[in-house]
């Protein structure tokens, strides 16, 4: 069954352009105006596999749009941007983005991104009300494994089979599926010194495809979510020097600050 692609954006031409080129690549094409279409797209059944978001429409912009979306799916998104708009690249990102493409798009370049988020994410996963799946975290020897198997980010364990985070309570903290494989590299590799383009790599992404602050970007996101105080990280820290990078500190149990 091909990949459902929903294509967001108020300009009618590059919607068809978008529309014939990538049905041509085998793809089930869902042209959207804005994002009054997407939601009601989204009421349907199946939801769109990918979803290729354009930042500056009238009306409600894509920004807009995004912050909707992740509170509703973890399913990927390619933001569409102007080449003089870096700050909405950066807020996009922030907001859980998966990836971007500048204007005016280059076709092949964006059939690329749309393979390349598709290939880390299980294309029957796609999730709507809680955000539960995840890319495809490469194969990778673990440097260390928890004796019990279990991973503590903060006072949220790593729930692998349901592709999410849940704390001792029961409730449950959506992340995105970019998200899930940064936890999962974590997970696996516990006092470990990983730089960014080692953590792009074990979460399922080619480094040469997103920009250099995005890994930065990402972990930000997390820690906003998992820290017990995130302007002071305990779980995930920063190394500074000998290349920098990120190290993760497991803990026994939940983990509610100090």
């Amino acid at each position: 069954m091909p990949s459902r692609i929903a294509i967001v954006d108020d300009d009618p031409l590059l919607r068809e352009v978008l529309v014939d080129y990538l049905a041509s690549q085998g793809y089930e094409t869902l042209p959207c105006e804005g994002g009054a279409a997407l939601r009601a797209l989204f009421a349907a059944d199946p939801v769109p596999d990918c979803v290729i978001l354009d930042l500056v429409m009238p009306g409600e912009d894509g920004l807009s749009v995004l912050r909707w979306l992740r509170a509703a799916s973890d399913v990927p998104v390619i933001m569409l941007t102007s080449n003089d708009t870096s700050i909405d690249r950066v807020v996009g990102l922030e907001l859980g983005a998966d990836d971007y493409v500048a204007k005016p798009a280059d076709l092949r370049e964006l059939l690329a991104r749309v393979r390349s988020v598709l290939r880390r994410r299980p294309a029957s996963s796609a999730a709507v009300a809680v955000p539960m799946s995840a890319p495809q975290v490469k194969a990778a020897t673990p440097a260390v494994t928890a004796a019990s198997g279990e991973a503590w980010f903060g006072r949220w364990r790593l729930d692998r089979a349901r592709r999410r985070l849940v704390d001792p309570a029961g409730e449950v903290l959506p992340i995105t599926g970019a998200e899930f494989g940064l936890l999962c590299a974590f997970a696996d590799h516990p006092k470990v010194i990983l730089s960014r383009d080692k953590l792009l790599e074990l979460s399922g992404t080619d480094p040469g495809e997103v920009f250099d602050r995005a890994i930065d970007l990402r972990i930000t996101r997390l820690r906003k979510k998992i820290e017990p105080v995130p302007g002071d990280p305990t779980v995930i820290r920063t190394v500074r020097g000998h290349g920098g990078g990120y190290e993760y500190l497991p803990s026994e149990g939940p983990n509610y600050g100090r």
